[in-house]
């Protein structure tokens, strides 16, 4: 099983892809509470060049506040990350999929919350 909902964007930007991955995020209910620039950490901290990467954090809270209802310890594996990096002449998309996530957590309840987060997310890279 992958772990995650992928999709390229060729012959383009990483800021490119960040306004519009933000945009299908919003438009599927997720907004976006945290953002790691990588790339420039990376460089500020071990002085180490590397190719453009982010990480969005993004959360639908109403799916948020279900899981975390139904196993109250979930909130370590939230939010829900989104990776951007730049890839060749491109940008890769990468959404974690919450079911491959959420199997370390013995919970059918959960399990069927995170499906459902997953539809969401895979709609919103697919809407990218």
């Amino acid at each position: 099983m992958s772990y995650t909902i992928d999709r390229t964007f060729p012959d383009t930007d990483i800021d490119t892809v960040d306004a519009r991955t933000r945009e299908a995020l919003a438009a599927h209910g997720f907004g976006v509470l945290t953002e790691i620039d990588v790339t420039a950490t990376m460089k500020k901290k071990l002085d180490v060049e590397m190719p453009g990467y982010r990480i969005l954090g993004a959360c639908n809270p109403g799916m948020a506040h279900q899981a975390i209802g139904i196993e109250p310890r979930v909130g370590a594996m939230l939010p829900c990350n989104v990776i951007l990096r730049t890839v060749g002449s491109g940008v890769e998309v990468s959404a974690i999929d919450p079911v491959a996530s959420m199997q370390a957590i013995n919970n059918a309840d959960l399990h069927a919350v995170a499906g459902q987060v997953r539809d969401m997310l895979a709609k919103a890279v697919h809407a990218i």
